[in-house]
């Protein structure tokens, strides 16, 4: 559990230092080219650990859900919409949004057991938290 919480924490850490890389990225180069440049790194670099680390085969590709292919195309939708909302609404305002939109999807994937999730109550408790969170969030933007 501990590790899963310190790579969960590394990635917020990381997804909120790239999504203002890639802002900064697009307002020099334009957004779709930002977009482009981002996914094709970011395909060498899965390349290149493929190479060192392997964990199943592509040949079971075809035993997956062909829903489950799309999540590539979701990264470029990701990629432009975090560029997009930070350069509209600021870094910080950007990313509590996103956040507060994550928690509540992954609540109704988990709520509902969507795409072979383990169905996890959503009580009031999760609303009241989910309601604290945009609060917040609205008290740091108009403060």
């Amino acid at each position: 559990m501990l590790l899963g919480i310190i790579l969960s924490i590394v990635a917020g850490m990381a997804m909120s230092v790239q999504g203002v890389m890639n802002t900064r990225l697009g307002e020099g180069i334009g957004n779709t080219e930002a977009n482009a440049f981002v996914q094709a790194t970011a395909l060498v670099m899965a390349l290149i650990v493929l190479l060192f680390w392997r964990q199943g085969s592509f040949t079971q590709l075809g035993q997956v859900n062909k829903l489950y292919w799309l999540g590539g195309v979701l990264g470029i939708v990701i990629t432009l919409a975090v560029m997009l909302g930070i350069k509209s609404l600021g870094t910080t305002l950007a990313i509590s949004v996103i956040l507060i939109s994550q928690l509540l999807v992954a609540a109704l994937i988990d709520a509902f057991g969507l795409m072979g999730s383990e169905k996890v109550a959503f009580g009031w408790n999760k609303y009241v938290g989910l309601a604290l969170m945009t609060g917040g969030m609205l008290v740091f933007k108009f403060r």
